[in-house]
């Protein structure tokens, strides 16, 4: 049985199962697939998640998937059930373990999910965004793992990527994560199957909040997200809806055509008072329900953060104090509803926000990850690394090529501000590398030192002519020469500031001793980024 007929089959059967009625969009609000809308009530349910405003964003904090121990389920969803939540929020799940012994308690709990997709040493990286094969494949892995289960409401494709003003080039990457799950959600369940939807996470930062909402709701719906979640905190213990800005949310969420809600919220620096939840209070109140679907509270487990409501020592788990308050808040909630049928929605998408000094990232955005276009462009040439070149090293070659012959490197170029993006930005780095290694030697007119840099490059001397290739690089190399001309003249000579060599001289030599700029291969290709973007003549080498 293919791959879209076994989901679409799984996801039907679950459908005859299931507790649950399977959430839909409709507007600015979600329902039930019966009509009913449908506010959540949630929580965020993660040990050592990374997430949150104590929370670590370190890429080796390795994480604890809370889905797939059911002991730890039958512990803690009985607490989840009598907190009185409908959703969870889980920041990091392994899509190759078993769920479904913990999702079939959370459905007969009545009990949501929505994930996210990446994991902290595998998702869209702020200071080094890409939007690669490796990703994809990753966020493809949780769509497949969890899309069986009709009590999982969709996925954030990123959380805070972008969290200021210096950055904001990093949502083009997440937005382009969006246009490509949507796609293979849409392409793997058909007309037969589910809605589940992909969003965004955003902090409350004054100075981009408005660009963001706008910039992830613009455009070719297609692309865009299908529900924004907000993580804020602004208010603290005995505060009101004025003062802690609600009211200015509403206001411009008011005209938003997706949902809206809280993907965290909580604040917890409210003194001897405690965590009071009035904001819980609000947020169902008439003030609010008219805009906002409902919130996530930050969080389930107590942890160094303090933001804990439940205590967790081995096998036993003690509500807090904070517990107990949010359980009577979210008791008492009773939000304004209408029905499905009733509801007619009249917003209509942002407009998309130009190029600012607090906003760097155009609407044209990165190509979608293609594992068969970088296999056959690699297959291909005739210079590529050797086969004992580690990634830590790639940054050097980057380095030399890229500083001395910028056509060499316009195939990997990612500009978000302009929206040029190379048909090969999203490969491998070692894909990437081949291709700057290929193009340099081929510029070089296959000179035998201009593939050597001391053995960390060889020659291929048959490459594969695979004639089922012949379309799809055709197509990417036309857009590399697009590319190309977008770049030139852009680049210079990395540390000494010097005029860049022209192509028809600048061969490497046989021994070349560079400064590395980074050791990992993903953010080794961020160097041609810099020259790209106009670091330019004088930039030093970390």
């Amino acid at each position: 049985m293919g791959f879209r007929s076994a989901l679409t089959t799984s996801l039907l059967l679950a459908s005859n199962v299931a507790a649950v009625d399977p959430i839909v969009m409709k507007g600015s609000k979600f329902f039930t697939k019966s009509g009913d809308q449908f506010f959540i009530k949630g929580v965020a349910y993660q040990q050592e998640a990374g997430g949150g405003p104590g929370g670590s964003s370190s890429n080796s904090n390795k994480y604890v998937d809370p889905l797939s121990d059911a002991t730890i389920c039958k512990r803690d969803v009985p607490l989840l059930e009598k907190l009185g939540v409908n959703t969870i929020r889980t920041y990091a799940i392994d899509p190759k373990a078993d769920h479904s012994e913990c999702m079939s308690m959370l459905d007969k709990a009545g009990i949501y999910v929505v994930a996210d997709l990446g994991e902290p040493a595998l998702s869209i990286n702020r200071d080094s965004p890409a939007w690669n094969t490796k990703l994809f494949d990753r966020y493809k892995g949780v769509v497949d793992n969890l899309g069986k289960y009709d009590n999982v409401i969709g996925f954030f494709a990123g959380n805070e990527v972008t969290n200021n003003n210096t950055n904001t080039g990093a949502s083009a990457f997440v937005k382009a994560a969006t246009r490509d799950v949507k796609k293979y959600i849409s392409d793997k369940i058909g007309n037969g199957g589910r809605w589940m939807g992909v969003g965004y996470a955003a902090n409350d930062d004054a100075e981009i909040r408005a660009n963001m909402a706008q910039y992830f709701n613009c455009g070719e719906q297609e692309q865009a997200i299908d529900f924004w979640g907000y993580n804020i905190y602004s208010w603290c213990g005995k505060s009101s809806f004025t003062e802690s800005g609600y009211d200015v949310q509403v206001k411009f969420f008011s005209n938003f055509s997706v949902p809206v809600f809280f993907a965290e919220y909580g604040c917890n620096s409210a003194g001897a008072d405690g965590r009071l939840w009035d904001e819980t209070t609000a947020l169902y109140s008439n003030q609010m329900s008219g805009v906002f679907s409902g919130g996530i509270a930050y969080m389930f487990h107590e942890e160094e953060n303090d933001y804990g409501l439940v205590k967790v020592s081995g096998n036993s788990a003690t509500p807090m104090k904070n517990f107990k308050v949010l359980e009577s808040k979210l008791a008492d909630v009773k939000p304004s509803s209408t029905s499905m049928a009733a509801y007619n929605p009249t917003n209509s998408p942002a407009a998309c926000p130009a190029i600012s000094n607090n906003w760097k990232a155009s609407e044209v955005l990165p190509p979608t990850p293609d594992n068969s276009l970088c296999d056959c462009m690699y297959n291909s040439l005739s210079c590529v690394p050797a086969d004992d070149l580690a990634e830590k090293d790639f940054g050097d070659i980057f380095g030399y090529v890229c500083s001395h012959d910028a056509s060499a490197c316009a195939g990997i170029k990612q500009d978000p501000k302009t929206g040029v993006f190379g048909p090969y930005s999203m490969c491998s780095p070692k894909q990437q590398l081949a291709h700057v290694l290929n193009t340099y030697y081929t510029n070089q007119h296959s000179s035998s030192d201009a593939c050597s840099f001391d053995g960390a490059a060889k020659v291929v001397s048959s490459p594969s002519s695979d004639s089922s290739c012949k379309s799809s690089l055709a197509k990417a190399n036309s857009a590399v020469a697009v590319a190309a001309t977008a770049t030139a003249g852009s680049a210079s000579t990395a540390s000494t500031g010097e005029t860049s060599e022209s192509s028809e001289n600048a061969a490497a030599p046989a021994s070349v001793r560079m400064t590395p700029f980074v050791t990992m291969g993903d953010m080794a290709v961020s160097l041609y980024v810099l020259v790209a973007m106009g670091a330019g003549a004088g930039m030093v080498l970390l």
